[in-house]
């Protein structure tokens, strides 16, 4: 019985000496091919788990509160349209621009030229102080002009 477990062990630690010594033959022997395909495995895995990281969908929740007039309904400020010296055309362009029509869309609903909308609109921006559409409705709807 000890004799088999002492063969056992010798013939053990053969196996593995020559796996070794083949192992060692194999590394030297194609030296660049291992580096290569380590490399090549690494660059894999690294690459894989950044790809899914940053294409994960993040989610966003926006929650925005918008306060509600309980005024009742739109009473127009005429004394601020008369301040302002805005006319009722220019007045109409506001109200237009504020329910998200363009220029053009704009002339077609009053039969006028766009470049028409365009002077009335710079007039507009100007007695209102600002320079965009949105910055228009903005000022208006803070001043009484439109709901």
């Amino acid at each position: 019985m000890k004799r088999i477990l002492v063969y056992s062990v010798i013939g053990g630690v053969l196996i593995a000496l020559l796996r070794l010594i083949e192992y060692q033959y194999f590394v030297r022997a194609y030296p660049a091919e291992v580096y290569g395909g380590l490399l090549a495995v690494i660059f894999t895995a690294v690459g894989a788990y950044l790809g899914l990281k940053w294409t994960r969908s993040k989610e966003t929740i926006v929650v925005k509160e918008v306060r509600v007039r309980d005024e009742g309904p739109f009473v127009l400020n005429t004394q601020s349209l008369r301040d302002l010296g805005i006319t009722a055309r220019e007045h109409e362009i506001v109200g237009l621009i504020a329910q998200g029509l363009t220029n053009r869309e704009i002339g077609e609903k009053l039969f006028v030229s766009e470049n028409t909308v365009k002077t009335h609109s710079a007039r507009l921006f100007e007695k209102l102080g600002v320079n965009r559409r949105v910055q228009a409705v903005q000022e208006a709807r803070r001043r009484g002009l439109i709901p």
